[in-house]
């Protein structure tokens, strides 16, 4: 049976299309799609369990993969198989799971699953901005509890002009270099990265992709039509009582805002909410608690965010005693670890990170291997968020996704301030040793310091602040909050990171969790994070004014060379045991690389020891020397023969020269040792390849003064074959006479 296919075209405004498909692949799953634009598709399935599993939160599973076979290529690696996400995977992931998640019904509790994988690659489509598309119109075909439909688009600038979805070609060329999903009423997620661009600009990126963004929803909407809406599903709601929480809500509240408003520190406070918490549960008999114990604490945790919200709403307060603007008490610290090439510690508040930075050549760039992207980067930073920061136990099972996501906020902020000519590859680590708020902008801070000491001439020094909003929409009060805690960020409306030098933004993140923000909301919370990011910067500042001169006594040092592509093989040595012996020798590392446009040798010589640099510069001049035609040249003898004396270059060592006897002196010199000794130094001048011998010929005698009434005479070789060539000559005329004597 032919399938019957619906099929939705946006246009994209300037050529491109993007098409939505269903009814032909992945039936049984409760929605899917195929979403295509050029040679680029993706498939996107989405199933949700109907029973309902007993937890408080979402089960959601957002998983994205891209298929080697997309891009006609075998995974790399032993096993000839897809494995564990990539990098760029879970990142891809989070931001599709950060725009979903807050649209389905915080009381549905079923297993739901996500899945996108990319089918085929196209190299002018980037896949990753068509995902959250794809995800949303498979769940419009579904039978969810879901809001609205949303999508995301990338946004690019050049040349001043806004690019929506760009290839990846154009994005190099870009100053802009962001992701934002949206439904068609609402901005919800804004991630990315920029060239110092200001607020404005930022503001304006946004409103750019939300007008796309309305389109894409559009398309979504007339598929599902098309298709058939079916109704949406029943699911048990979760039990609610009125009377319990009024009277929770009337006994917590007045305490709740009391110890809120008293500013006190984060475990002070956790221990005193939870005192407030067990006294509530007291007045409750066991039977009770065991019957609605769950809904009492739901209730109290419902009453503790309305006081909390309110207060700052009503006097401008905040949990730890700040002011709506205030930033937390920052101390700094670099040059912590006596033995790495460049740390910092950065605290701010209750939050601390410990950033390591580590030097290396080209050989320890971070190699990407995705079938849409292959590449590497040679500055990036790893971010670790272990349990005891925030005072847990709890396993440990490999690098998180969250992980992965604040790394990469804190790599994409930092990046654009390493200069091009740093000859390094650079890691950044991040520790976080505490943790109450923006710990990915502690580490943004925290790196910036600690490359500074490793003597990165970063262009700029960048900071990072987190913002954070309460609303209320019935009233229309608002209050953007600088450098939030973690407590904010959970009940809070917006979680705002944007890093950033003086002179403009280099990465944000924003969740927004309210509808309809305004732009003016944006615009104002954009311009108080600027003072606030300045205020960072300066205390940055303070402990380490710019970046040291040189790196490290006992960190590595890197020289670039680059020598002709004929020279490459000279240096490796048959088997590369040349260049093993000079590392093993000099107590270096070297790396050859070919430059592709070129095809010069760059070769990377790092070493702690300065002596042993030299040892290889010098190793590379002698097998690149090339002396020049008129030159004087100092030398050294090494051989006697009998005809001359084998010279070394002292700019080269190991280029040798024979210096012929007939060159030594004006005078006739019959012994080299006569005239020379083993060992001394002396100048020649070189005159290139002799045409009769066909070998190189250097000249001691051209740099001294003829002597008066000096007469040529032929070299002592001629003299020679011209005598054996009369005694030849002779002998054959007299047995010519013999013969005739015959």
């Amino acid at each position: 049976m032919i399938p019957k296919v619906y099929k939705e075209v946006i246009d994209l405004g300037d050529g491109r299309e993007i098409s939505i498909e269903t009814g032909k692949l992945a039936k049984q799953a409760h929605g899917s799609v195929v979403v295509q634009s050029g040679k680029c598709m993706m498939l996107c399935t989405v199933v949700s369990n109907y029973e309902s599993k007993d937890v408080d939160f979402l089960p959601l599973t957002v998983d994205y993969r891209e298929k080697f076979a997309a891009a006609g290529r075998y995974p790399g690696g032993f096993f000839k198989r897809e494995a564990r996400p990539s990098d760029g995977e879970v990142l891809t992931m989070r931001l599709v799971d950060r725009v979903l998640r807050p649209l389905f019904p915080k009381d549905y509790h079923s297993e739901t699953q996500v899945m996108i994988q990319l089918m085929s690659h196209d190299d002018d489509v980037m896949p990753d901005a068509m995902a959250g598309l794809a995800a949303s119109a498979a769940i419009q075909l579904s039978d969810f509890p879901f809001e609205c439909a949303i999508s995301e688009a990338r946004v690019g600038r050049v040349n001043g002009e806004f690019i929506i979805n760009p290839t990846r070609a154009q994005l190099e060329e870009s100053d802009i270099d962001m992701m934002i999903g949206a439904s068609a009423e609402s901005v919800m997620m804004v991630e990315g990265e920029m060239d110092e661009i200001s607020e404005e600009e930022m503001a304006d990126a946004i409103k750019f992709a939300h007008e796309h963004i309305k389109v894409q929803c559009e398309a979504q909407l007339r598929l599902a039509e098309a298709v058939g809406r079916k109704e949406v599903r029943e699911y048990p709601a979760e039990r609610e009582d009125e009377d319990l929480k009024k009277k929770v809500h009337e006994m917590a509240y007045d305490k709740v805002y009391a110890i809120a408003k008293a500013g006190s520190s984060k475990k002070e406070r956790g221990m005193a909410f939870s005192q407030i918490k067990e006294e509530i549960k007291a007045t409750f008999s066991e039977e009770e608690l065991e019957d609605f114990g769950d809904l009492v604490s739901k209730y109290y945790r419902s009453a503790e965010k309305a006081a909390i919200r309110d207060l700052t709403l009503n006097e401008g307060l905040r949990l730890d005693g700040r002011q709506t603007v205030d930033i937390r008490p920052i101390w700094c610290e670099t040059d912590y670890l006596p033995s790495v090439h460049g740390s910092a510690v950065f605290t701010r508040g209750e939050t601390q990170a410990l950033a390591t930075v580590t030097l290396g050549t080209s050989r320890d760039a971070n190699q990407i291997d995705m079938p849409s992207h292959e590449g590497e980067e040679r500055f990036y930073l790893h971010y670790n968020f272990p349990p005891f920061c925030t005072g847990e136990a709890r396993p440990i099972r490999g690098t998180s996704r969250r992980e992965v996501g604040h790394g990469n906020l804190a790599q994409r902020g930092l990046k654009g301030m390493v200069p091009d000519d740093c000859p390094y590859t650079v890691r950044v680590v991040s520790e976080v040793l505490e943790s109450n708020g923006s710990s990915s902008m502690a580490t943004v801070c925290a790196g910036t310091m600690a490359m500074m000491d490793a003597g990165i001439q970063m262009t700029k020094p960048v900071s990072g602040i987190a913002m954070g909003l309460i609303s209320d929409a019935e009233t229309g009060k608002y209050a953007v909050l600088s450098d939030i805690l973690g407590d904010e960020d959970h009940l809070g409306d917006m979680d705002f990171k944007v890093t950033g030098t003086a002179d403009g933004i280099t990465a944000c993140q924003m969740d927004i969790k309210v509808k309809g923000l305004s732009y003016e909301i944006l615009v104002n919370a954009l311009q108080q994070a600027r003072a606030g990011r300045l205020h960072i910067l300066e205390k940055l500042t303070d402990t380490i004014a710019a970046p040291r001169e040189d790196v490290k006594e006992y960190a590595p040092k890197m020289v670039g060379v680059r020598i002709a592509n004929e020279y490459i093989g000279a240096l490796i040595g048959p088997g590369g045991k040349v260049i093993q012996e000079l590392q093993k020798e000099t107590g270096t590392t070297i790396v050859i690389n070919e430059d592709p446009v070129t095809e010069e040798g760059v070769v990377e010589i790092l070493g702690t020891g300065q002596e042993g640099i030299d040892a290889v510069l010098a190793k590379i001049d002698s097998i690149t020397f090339k002396p020049v035609v008129g030159n004087t040249y100092k030398v050294k003898v090494i051989k006697m023969l009998d005809f001359g004396a084998v010279v070394e270059y002292l700019d080269a060592p190991g280029n040798e020269v024979l210096l012929h006897v007939s060159e030594i002196a004006w005078e006739r010199t019959e012994n080299a040792s006569d005239v020379l000794s083993m060992g001394e130094e002396l100048d020649v001048k070189y005159f290139g390849i002799d045409k009769r011998t066909r070998k190189e010929k250097v000249s001691r005698k051209a740099l001294m003064e003829k002597p008066e009434g000096y007469v040529a005479r032929p070299p002592r070789e001629n003299n020679d074959r011209n005598r054996g060539g009369r005694d030849n000559r002779g002998g054959r005329d007299n047995r010519r006479d013999d013969r005739k004597k015959d």
